[in-house]
C-alpha cells in the first residue's frame, strides 16, 4: 500500500527523501492507520463504523484531500442513507477549536455538539461522533460521562480504546499532512469558519463500567510530576499476552494503568510508540531534542493537557532548553516571552498547527526559515506538534491527571 501520508499531501521526492530520514515514524504512522482502519479483523467495530468515523473527523478538520479519500472508502462499504448522514453530520459539525470550558486554557467556551439529530447514523455512531467532536474541539472539557456515553451506546471497552486512538491518530495524521502540504509551498489560508454554540450539558451519564476515580486535579499547569487515573479499566495484568507485551515496547510499562488501558489495541499502541519514540528521539539531523520537546510542551499548554506538559516541559530543560522559559511559558501561558526568536517561531508555528481549521501556513514556514531551520528540522517541528495533538487527546479524553500526595 502507498504510503497515505505522502499521497494525501502529494509530497515531492524531495520532501519524501526527507520524511524517510525518520524511517520508523514513517513506517508505523502508516501502521497506524492499517491498525485503526484496515486490521486483519475488525472484531466488533465494523469497518463501516471506522470509515464513517474517519470521514466525519477528516470533515470537520476541513482536510479536503482526506476527507475525499476516507469518504471514499466510507462510500466503497456503505449504502448511500450513511454516506449522505455522515456528511450533514460534517456540516453540522464543523468549527473553531480548540476550545474549554476551563478558563484561561484556550478560546472561550462553545459547549458541546451533539449528533442525535442526524438521521440515518444509529446509536452507535451517534455517540461515536459525539465523541470525536469533543476529541476534535475540546478534548480538555472530557469528562467520564463522555466514557458513560459511549458505553451506554453499545461500545466495548476495547473498541472505546480503538476509538479513541483512531480520532486521536486522525487528529496527528492530518496535521502532518497539512504541514507537508504547506511545507512543499502552498500558499493556502486556513478557511474562514465561524464558532458554533453548542449546549452546556449534553446530558450524557455514567455507565456501571465507568469508572470515577477519586483523583486531586492540578490547579494549572505545574513543573513537576503528575499522575493519571483512567475512567475504564485497564487490560488486567493476568490477561496479557506476547503480543501485549510486545505492544508495550518496554515491559515495565505493564505497572502503568494507562499503557495497560491503550493495550486494548496492541497493534495500535505499538504503533503508535514507535512513531512517537522515532519522532522525538531520532538525532540525525533536523531540530533539536529540547525544541521537539518544547513544541509538545506548547501544543499541551494549548490543549490544556497539565499532564503531557508535565512531562515534556522537563525533557525539554533536560536536554539543555531554557527553564526559566519553559516556566513561563506553562505559568504565563502561549504569549510569554520564550527569550529567543527561535523558540518564539517554534512556538507560533506550534501553536497555528494545533488550531482547528489548521492555521500554519507559509508565512509560517518562511520563519522557521529565517531563524535557520532547514526543511528536515521543519519537518521534526510538524511532526512533533501534530504527535502531542494526538497524545493530549488521549490523555484528557480516557483519564484525568492527578497530583501526586507530595504535591498537594
Amino acid at each position: 500500500m502507498a504510503d497515505i501520508i505522502n499521497q494525501l499531501a502529494e509530497v515531492s521526492p524531495e520532501i519524501a527523501k526527507l520524511r524517510s530520514r525518520r524511517p520508523d515514524a514513517l513506517a508505523n504512522a502508516q501502521l497506524s492507520f492499517e491498525a485503526l482502519l484496515e486490521p486483519a479483523e475488525e472484531g466488533t467495530f465494523p469497518f463501516t463504523e471506522r470509515y464513517a468515523v474517519a470521514a466525519f473527523v477528516a470533515g470537520i478538520y476541513q482536510s479536503t484531500n482526506a476527507r475525499d479519500f476516507y469518504a471514499d472508502l466510507l462510500a466503497d462499504d456503505a449504502p448511500a442513507e450513511l454516506n449522505a448522514a455522515v456528511q450533514e453530520a460534517i456540516a453540522h459539525g464543523i468549527s473553531v477549536g480548540p476550545y474549554a470550558d476551563a478558563e484561561g486554557i484556550s478560546g472561550d467556551a462553545a459547549g458541546f455538539i451533539t449528533f442525535e439529530s442526524v438521521a440515518g447514523l444509529g446509536e452507535r455512531l451517534v455517540a461515536a461522533f459525539d465523541f470525536a467532536h469533543l476529541l476534535v474541539f475540546h478534548p480538555k472539557d472530557a469528562a467520564p460521562e463522555a466514557i458513560g456515553h459511549l458505553q451506554a451506546a453499545g461500545w466495548s471497552d476495547d473498541d472505546i480504546v480503538t476509538l479513541a486512538q483512531l480520532i486521536s491518530f486522525l487528529s496527528f495524521q492530518l496535521r502532518v499532512i497539512h504541514g507537508l502540504v504547506v511545507l512543499g509551498g502552498s500558499t493556502a489560508c486556513a478557511p474562514e469558519t465561524e464558532s458554533k454554540e453548542g449546549v452546556a450539558k449534553p446530558g450524557w451519564q455514567n455507565h456501571e463500567r465507568t469508572l470515577t476515580p477519586d483523583v486531586h486535579a492540578p490547579e494549572g499547569f505545574v513543573n513537576h510530576s503528575l499522575g493519571w487515573k483512567p475512567w475504564l479499566a485497564p487490560l488486567p495484568k493476568d490477561e496479557f499476552t506476547p503480543e501485549h507485551t510486545d505492544a508495550l515496547i518496554r515491559p515495565e510499562r505493564i505497572d502503568s494503568e494507562y499503557f495497560r488501558l491503550l493495550a486494548r489495541d496492541p497493534a495500535a499502541l505499538k504503533a503508535r510508540t514507535l512513531t512517537d519514540l522515532d519522532i522525538f528521539y531520532n538525532t540525525d539531523g533536523g531540530m533539536g531534542r529540547a525544541e521537539r520537546e518544547l513544541a509538545a510542551t506548547v501544543v499541551s499548554r494549548f490543549n490544556g493537557c497539565e499532564f503531557c506538559a508535565s512531562v515534556h516541559q522537563q525533557r525539554s530543560k533536560d536536554e539543555g532548553g531554557d527553564a526559566d522559559a519553559v516556566d513561563r511559558l506553562l505559568f504565563e501561558g502561549l504569549d510569554a516571552d520564550l527569550g529567543s526568536e527561535q523558540w518564539g517561531v517554534i512556538r507560533d508555528a506550534s501553536r497555528e498547527l494545533t488550531r482547528t481549521p489548521f492555521a500554519f501556513n507559509s508565512g509560517c514556514v518562511a520563519k522557521l526559515r529565517g531563524v535557520g531551520f532547514d526543511d528536515l528540522a521543519i519537518i521534526d517541528l510538524i511532526n512533533s506538534a501534530s504527535f502531542f495533538n494526538w497524545a493530549n487527546r488521549l490523555m484528557l479524553t480516557i483519564g484525568a491527571p492527578d497530583v501526586p500526595k507530595r504535591y498537594r
